[in-house]
């Protein structure tokens, strides 16, 4: 980056000399006495073009990493997939939602969406990841191409009715975000083989689980494009701006 607004600034500098030792008012008015105008309006849009092609082409393109859990804290990855370096997807699903539905990755087929662990007596950082994940929502309510996905790490207490009377209480529209239990199992798996951002509890408790602030934004072909502390709204922001620089792809 700093290289190249180096040479970005040393092409300018080039170009401005030029132009200015060219345009000069005396010689201006020379050629234009012999007849030579079309020259110079010819020589100035030709160096305006050289210009604007020079400072596009050093302009850094934004792009997001595709992650794989090679990427990833070993501590998040379970240790079968710690080495995977590339073609890593999120797999088929299936969890019961707040309104007793099943939801799978149909219900997410060719969507953005944003993921994340929690439950809902947890009195530390759920609350503000709740919070900042309400705020996400208002944002793109409005926008078809997005969703939201949410698990519990506690199943066995974030029941149906739970997980709706917690729905209500945050205003969750169940069209953008699901709220969902299971198989206590199936979610260690998909968190720690798919999403790739909870760690292991107790090792005498099969399947504990220890969530983390983690959101993760999954892109419409199921692949993990960005990690973002959800405790924090600058990051969340910067998470709601990656959105839609992949709605526009």
């Amino acid at each position: 980056m700093v290289k190249k607004n180096s040479v970005f600034k040393r092409l300018t500098s080039v170009w401005l000399f030029i132009s200015l030792k060219t345009l000069n008012l005396h010689f201006v008015m020379k050629l234009y006495q012999k007849k030579h105008f079309g020259f110079i309006l010819f020589f100035s849009i030709l160096c305006i073009v050289i210009f604007i092609s020079i400072y596009l082409l050093l302009q850094p393109q934004k792009r997001l990493k595709v992650y794989t859990p090679r990427d990833v804290n070993p501590e998040l990855v379970d240790s079968t997939i710690q080495h995977i370096g590339y073609n890593h997807t999120i797999p088929d699903f299936a969890f019961t939602n707040q309104n007793g539905k099943i939801i799978t990755q149909d219900d997410y087929k060719d969507k953005i969406y944003v993921a994340d662990f929690f439950f809902t007596t947890c009195p530390s950082i759920c609350p503000i990841m709740t919070d900042n994940m309400v705020w996400l929502q208002e944002k793109i309510k409005n926008n078809p191409k997005v969703m939201l996905l949410s698990h519990s790490v506690t199943p066995d207490i974030d029941s149906v009715p739970v997980l709706k009377a917690y729905a209500n209480e945050k205003g969750v529209i169940d069209s953008k975000w699901n709220l969902v239990t299971g198989d206590k199992k199936d979610i260690y798996y998909i968190a720690r083989k798919s999403y790739l951002v909870v760690k292991t509890g107790r090792p005498e408790e099969l399947y504990d689980m220890v969530h983390t602030e983690n959101f993760v934004l999954i892109d419409q072909q199921r692949r993990i494009r960005g990690f973002y502390d959800g405790t924090n709204l600058e990051e969340v922001m910067k998470l709601y701006e990656d959105i839609l620089f992949l709605s526009q792809e």
